[in-house]
């Protein structure tokens, strides 16, 4: 098996849908041997900035010397994003050396009365069985849903649990209201274990803290016994001080945009001290500051390009475009804004142009590389309650080059929506910005 048979095996997977539930991940674990048991792990859940605090954390344990896994979904590029060492994707020949061994395993659970693994289920024990291999000191698992019902919940003893916020999405799978969303959130919370999270909703912190008093488990709360203090928030880079109950942290900054970076950071300092204090794991704080200042983070308010400003950034539900709203109002200079944006079916969708399409002077309206992209041209209807200037154009690099077309100097182009959408999109602008491009 190649790397491209190996991608279209997992694709062939998506037949099987999402279909929550733990007991296939931890029968094909066990089919494995139980590798994540041996691995210290750092599970981090949540509904936004999973990414970005998981990247933080990542990169104070890599300035304090370990060797860090790091496993995220979806990916950007390509699907090796998902599987890092250091910042290193995995190779593909040993991505696809590992789907070659997990294939008769799969058959075999079917073969003895057992449903399929799902794609994200597989996907999820391949990562642990290469971390496994790979002997690294942490491994940081980002949630890929949910909590409780998520594959990656088959880590049964993890050393901090974080859990960053509690929004709405995924509310077919999760659940109606903030509660409900938020107890499943926090399952991954574990008897005897360390938590922290950044959920600023009440009804989300009242689960999340009675969750924890049965479980036994300790809480720190960003905004509670961690403080965050916003210094300066430019397009380059966010600064800021945090104070935790051992220690007060003063000008440290990250090179990423938006003022909700500090709150990211504030997370990832709540665990990082926790693996101090409870855990005796040598870190600096030389490390923690350096770590921020190395905590790039693609399609995250990435401004990629200036005169006119290029900006692009995967808001895909609307608590994103909330932050990216308040971004564009208060970080940014421009003259018009043409906005780019395209969404799955299953999002959101109302909201997120209620928030977004009253900032523009033009619209387009595009459709992400999904099967779920769903009614994506009903997007402009909404559009076009808040700005006359809306076009529907399918192919994304044809979208881009739309807005890049009708943006002068001052103008501001803002691509968002879908990881599948931007992924595209970013491609394109590298493409089209890149030094070889220019001098050809």
């Amino acid at each position: 098996m190649n790397y491209q048979q190996a991608l279209d095996f997992l694709t062939e997977l998506t037949k099987f849908g999402c279909n929550p539930g733990l007991e296939r991940i931890q029968h094909l674990m066990s089919l494995l041997g139980n590798p994540e048991r041996s691995l210290r792990v750092i599970h981090v859940g949540g509904t936004n900035g999973k990414g970005s605090i998981a990247m933080m954390i990542n990169r104070i344990l890599e300035e304090a010397g370990y060797r860090v896994g790091l496993f995220i979904s979806p990916h950007l590029h390509s699907y090796t994003e998902r599987y890092m060492i250091n910042h290193q994707p995995i190779e593909e020949e040993r991505f696809a050396a590992l789907m070659e061994r997990l294939k008769p395993i799969l058959v075999k659970m079917v073969d003895t009365g057992h449903e399929h693994p799902t794609e994200f289920e597989v996907c999820t024990a391949l990562g642990l069985l290469y971390f496994f291999e790979e002997k690294v000191d942490f491994l940081i698992l980002e949630v890929g849903m949910g909590g409780a019902i998520d594959s990656t919940n088959v880590v049964q003893d993890p050393l901090v649990s974080v859990i960053a916020n509690v929004t709405f999405d995924h509310m077919d799978y999760l659940g109606e209201t903030i509660a409900e969303i938020a107890s499943i959130k926090a399952g991954i919370i574990k008897e005897g274990g360390h938590v922290v999270t950044a959920a600023w909703y009440p009804e989300a912190l009242k689960v999340i803290r009675e969750r924890c008093r049965k479980m036994g488990a300790s809480l720190l709360e960003v905004g509670k016994e961690i403080k965050w203090e916003l210094r300066e928030a430019t397009p380059a880079r966010t600064s800021f001080d945090l104070t935790t109950p051992w220690g007060d942290y003063r000008d440290l900054w990250v090179p990423l945009a938006g003022q909700y970076q500090a709150v990211n950071a504030a997370t990832s300092l709540g665990v990082i001290e926790c693996l101090r204090s409870a855990h005796e794991v040598s870190i600096t704080d030389v490390h923690i500051r350096n770590g921020f200042a190395r905590s790039y983070w693609p399609a995250r308010l990435e401004l990629l390009h200036q005169s006119p400003m290029v900006m692009i950034d995967v808001s895909h539900n609307h608590d994103g475009a909330r932050t990216l709203s308040a971004a564009l109002k208060e970080i940014y200079h421009y003259h018009n804004l043409i906005l780019v944006l395209g969404m799955l079916g299953d999002k959101e969708r109302e909201k997120v142009v209620a928030e977004l399409a009253p900032l523009a002077s033009m619209v387009i309206i595009t459709k992400p590389l999904s099967p779920r992209a769903g009614d994506w041209e009903g997007l402009a209807v909404e559009a076009r309650k808040y700005v006359d200037n809306v076009c529907v154009i399918e192919e994304i690099p044809h979208a881009v080059a739309k807005a890049l077309e009708n943006a002068d100097a001052k103008d501001m182009v803002c691509i968002t929506g879908s990881f599948y959408m931007v992924a595209e999109a970013r491609e394109y602008l590298l493409e089209e910005f890149s030094p070889v491009k220019k001098n050809a």
